[in-house]
């Protein structure tokens, strides 16, 4: 027993080396990118394929080919991504989300090469390059944490690695190469990586899909040291490869006894599970980027094309026809990643998981092998089985309600890998289960017409999330969750919502795919699909519905006409290039075409201007009558005060002319009160709030003034409910509203503003009116026209590239559509010029006056003094001053 112990613990070890390397690997390079590298497992399963190549084919020494793999070849993928991939991406912002998609991009981009060059099938004759016994591993791994610790500690690359990580465009305007730090840590992660799958490749099966997939799931060593601590991340992936392979000794017995074997054996599954879903998130507060989700103007004569092409293959037969009934089955289920990732800014790595229970639970019904329910007909079976998938979506629809971006990317991926290794890998579930044809559909084009029809029956209710309310609602939800929360935006509802209707239609296509093959085939639904999935469709217009029909088309037809590995290729192709061109091929081929049909400016010199003058009769006295033409009516358009429809107007003029929006039914007593009872905020020992008590009452406007740090913006977020206090209450008319989010508290009447300005770009500027007047305290028709008219505001025009000014007034007039009792503005003076200033200040006096209770955090003194009754100074998270502002804005000025 101690041998069979001893033993186990060595392999245990071994498993646990491997994942140590990939943990700092992946902690290495996302501290000096803050990139999480998806493709990490496909840079290990490349090194695994070129040793083999080198050692294997071509016979080179085995310290040659590892030479070359670890010492060149491995890093010099890391170069290549930094330099050409993730380098453009930082110089345009950074964007976490985009590098996300290129990360999975790049994750595809490998697999599908890696199967075009050495094939799809499993390899078992990986050169060995350290021998079994763990202990030379261990080596490796130990060496390798003590010299990055090493590094981090006691170099000037440490100094800065540490100082881009903190702020890159700070550490650039100390000195720092922040791109040679960067291609450090890519190039060093990269060998990681390729150390990894050359370790790995003698004891696992070597194929393009299955060492990639082995190696990310060991990602849960990383998120378990939160992305930070080498020593938490060896020590993780130790005690796991060790706990897994002392697993294997245990043979449970009963009816569970499958799955507990299944745990067991995926333990480092379990892991990835419990840190992506459990622990709480890493990286920022980020869905997908607007850019690469916002809806693209389709080609003319597109929805004709793509109609004629879904109906062409009726006049097929054969294998041709058995083919072509997978593409509208994809494209059900690329709709739903068009319902989560494009309507609602979601990012959803999993939808495959949905569509493989789709497929599972159609066939178990369809055999009567559904535990309590009875054997049903396919076309039955399949509408059960959707109405039992769509549930749950909560497994990923919860866990996005508190995360955003990379966390919401690991929590869902973590559930695709759950479902796979434990219900589509396991014999008990999946053996011995055939599926057929609904009755009367069981020929190719019959069963094709059926698809069609479904697929006709989904295009407009996914389009119809684009219009109205709802639309609106996801709109705003996708471009500034949190601007689409202070409009009364349930959030977490639309959450829940989208990844609902994502996994019924995931689950409709998976059960069409299954039944168009004839065939539960648990390979078609793994997790590698899931990312090549959600690349296509964000790569081909995330919130187009012709972006998923074009996916489905390209992703069938090249996997069916060419070698495989070709659609992965090309999908990995498009998704690199997003930093280059983030609005998808479509829009940056129609904008190349545009620049070169655009007509060249020809600028003549005096003498050629005079010569066209005498040889055009007069040209020159005709241009000139023109241009003063122009000229009068420009002048006479801007004395009366014209202006293009729909754009937004200059300054605000004064209210009086204007009409004000109709007040709200008297409130009771008190009922308009917003106060803040001994609020305290800690952070790690820090108090950024200590004992802050105020009121804001109705028709008076209360300031908070105080230097940055004072802790303002901390109590306007304890306010506003995007924060909440560690103690003290938030009472609002009397109710306690401490535990309430934004959105709630938005409509019971109290609105906000933000500093950094929280506006919706894919909406007009009066959708983004509409969005609070839908979603606040009182649902008025009118409100829109009558804030648009207060604020002079041009409705129909787009909210991009419009000016600070006119953004703040868009955002103020989202907030007073729903008609708010209290107006939370924090810092609104900002970015705006001294005209700007004035007019706002005469718009929120008009507010008070008509009863609304308002609370400012203001830098700008004059503002402050011009517009609040009461003031209150804060200094350290404390309320050092209060009264009436004549008497403390004097003291003010001083700490300020």
């Amino acid at each position: 027993m101690a041998s069979l112990t001893y033993d186990l613990t060595l392999a245990g070890l071994s498993v646990g080396a491997a994942a140590a390397l990939t943990g700092i690997g992946l902690i290495v390079t996302y501290r000096a990118t803050g990139v999480l590298n998806f493709a990490h497992g496909a840079v290990a399963m490349v090194c695994a394929y070129l040793l083999r190549q080198c050692v294997t084919v071509w016979g080179w020494p085995l310290w040659l080919g590892a030479l070359v793999t670890l010492g060149l070849v491995a890093p010099g993928i890391g170069l290549a991504l930094e330099r050409f991939v993730f380098r453009p991406l930082a110089v345009v912002g950074g964007d976490p989300a985009r590098t996300l998609v290129a990360s999975i991009g790049v994750f595809v981009l490998l697999v599908g090469g890696a199967a075009l060059v050495w094939g799809t099938g499993a390899r078992a004759d990986a050169p060995t390059l350290v021998p079994g016994d763990p202990w030379g591993q261990l080596a490796s791994v130990a060496a390798l944490a003590v010299a990055v610790w090493a590094v981090t500690r006691w170099t000037r690359l440490g100094d800065e690695l540490r100082a881009v990580v903190d702020d890159r465009r700070l550490a650039v305007l100390t000195g720092i190469d922040a791109d040679r730090v960067a291609a450090a840590g890519w190039a060093f992660g990269t060998f990681t990586a390729g150390l990894t799958g050359v370790l790995l490749a003698p004891y696992v099966r070597l194929d393009p899909y299955g060492l990639p997939l082995l190696v990310m799931e060991v990602v849960a060593v990383a998120v378990a040291a939160r992305m930070r601590s080498l020593p938490v991340a060896v020590a993780v992936a130790l005690a796991v490869g060790v706990a897994q392979s002392q697993l294997t000794r245990l043979h449970p017995s009963g009816w569970a006894a499958p799955l507990l074997q299944a745990v067991g054996a995926n333990l480092f599954v379990v892991a990835l599970l419990v840190a992506a879903l459990v622990m709480p998130g890493i990286g920022g507060r980020t869905g997908l980027p607007r850019t690469v989700t916002a809806p693209v103007p389709a080609p003319p004569g597109a929805w004709l094309v793509a109609v004629v092409l879904f109906l062409l293959p009726l006049g097929l037969a054969g294998s041709d026809l058995h083919t072509a009934v997978q593409v509208p089955a994809l494209a059900v289920i690329l709709l739903s990643l068009v319902v989560v990732t494009g309507r609602g800014g979601q990012i959803s790595l999993g939808q495959a998981a949905y569509a493989g229970l789709g497929a599972l639970f159609t066939a178990l019904l369809a055999a009567g092998r559904f535990p309590v329910l009875p054997r049903l007909p396919l076309l039955a079976a399949l509408v059960v089985a959707v109405l039992l998938v769509a549930p749950l979506g909560v497994l990923t629809g919860r866990p996005a309600i508190s995360r955003h971006g990379l966390a919401l990317a690991l929590a869902t991926f973590a559930v695709g890998v759950g479902v796979s290794r434990f219900v589509f890998d396991q014999p008990y579930a999946t053996s011995g289960l055939t599926i057929g044809r609904p009755a009367g559909f069981e020929g190719d084009r019959a069963f094709y017409v059926l698809e069609l029809v479904l697929l006709t029956g989904a295009l407009p209710a996914v389009a119809a999330l684009r219009r109205g309310r709802t639309g609106r609602a996801l709109a705003a939800l996708r471009d500034d969750e949190a601007g689409a929360a202070a409009a009364g935006v349930p959030v977490p509802a639309m959450k829940l919502g989208a990844f609902v209707t994502g996994a019924a239609l995931a689950a409709l296509g998976g059960g069409l795919l299954a039944m168009g093959v004839r065939a539960f085939d648990a390979s078609a639904f793994d997790p590698v699909r899931g990312l090549l999935w959600f690349a296509a469709v964000v790569v081909l217009g995330a919130d187009s519905l012709l972006g998923a029909l074009a996916a489905a088309a390209l992703l069938v037809g090249l996997d069916a006409g060419t070698k495989g590995g070709v659609a992965a290729a090309l999908i990995g192709v498009l998704a690199v290039l997003v930093g280059r061109f983030p609005a998808g091929p479509y829009e940056a081929l129609r904008a190349g075409v545009a620049r070169m049909r655009r007509p060249r400016r020809v600028t003549l010199t005096p003498r050629g201007a005079a010569l066209r003058a005498v040889l055009g009769g007069g040209a020159g006295a005709s241009d000139l009558r023109t241009k003063t033409t122009r000229t009068k009516t420009t002048r006479t358009d801007t004395a009366v005060g014209t202006r293009a429809p729909g754009a937004a107007a200059g300054p605000v003029p004064a209210l009086g002319p204007a009409p004000a929006p109709a007040p709200a039914p008297a409130p009771a007593e008190g009922s308009g009160v917003l106060e803040a009872r001994h609020l305290t905020v800690t952070y790690g020992g820090y108090a950024a709030l200590s004992d802050v008590s105020l009121r804001a009452e109705p028709g008076s406007v209360t300031a908070v003034v105080g230097p940055n740090g004072a802790g303002k913006s901390t109590l306007f977020h304890c306010l506003a409910g995007t924060l909440r206090p560690g103690a003290g209450r938030v009472v609002f008319g009397g109710r306690d509203i401490t535990r309430l989010p934004a959105h709630a508290r938005a409509r019971l009447g109290v609105a906000m503003t933000f500093q950094q300005l929280a506006v919706f770009p894919s909406l007009t500027v009066g959708d983004n009116v509409r969005v609070g007047a839908e979603q606040g305290r009182v649902r008025d028709a009118n409100a829109t026209a009558r804030v648009l008219a207060l604020l002079g505001l041009g409705g129909s025009g787009p909210t991009t590239d419009l000016p600070t000014g006119t953004l703040r007034r868009v955002e103020l007039g989202r907030a007073l559509a729903g008609a708010p009792r209290v107006l939370l503005l924090d810092e609104p003076a900002a970015g705006l010029d001294a005209a700007e200033v004035a007019a706002l200040a005469r718009v929120l006096r008009a507010l008070a006056a008509d009863g609304t209770a308002l609370l400012v955090v203001e830098h700008d003194l004059d503002l402050v003094a011009g517009l609040a009754d009461t003031v209150h100074v804060m200094a350290a998270g404390r309320i050092v001053s209060s009264g009436p502002a004549g008497e403390v804005l004097g003291d003010a000025a001083a700490r300020t």
